[in-house]
């Protein structure tokens, strides 16, 4: 049986919230509060996939230290532009 949407929307709050590094806990869940509720069940799949992936990496990725793979270089060039946004 698959997982109910507010079930998983739920969730990837909560693991967008609860990271290993303090700055994606606060990147992330700026994101996820803002955009979760817009997003089809492919772009929850790629949210929840990337989710999977190293703070540092991700951290690396959002900040333009390093390129996003090209799976998720969308994503999170919109996190970036967000995370960019609230810096300011």
């Amino acid at each position: 049986m698959s997982e109910r949407h507010e079930h998983r929307l739920k969730r990837l709050k909560m693991r967008s919230m609860r990271r290993g590094i303090k700055e994606m806990d606060l990147i992330l869940s700026a994101y996820a509060d803002d955009t979760l509720h817009t997003m089809d069940d492919a772009a929850l799949t790629l949210y929840d996939d990337m989710l999977n992936e190293n703070d540092q990496d991700l951290y690396q990725w959002v900040t333009g230290q390093v390129a996003a793979p090209e799976r998720f270089a969308g994503l999170i060039a919109r996190i970036s532009v967000q995370f960019q946004g609230s810096a300011a």
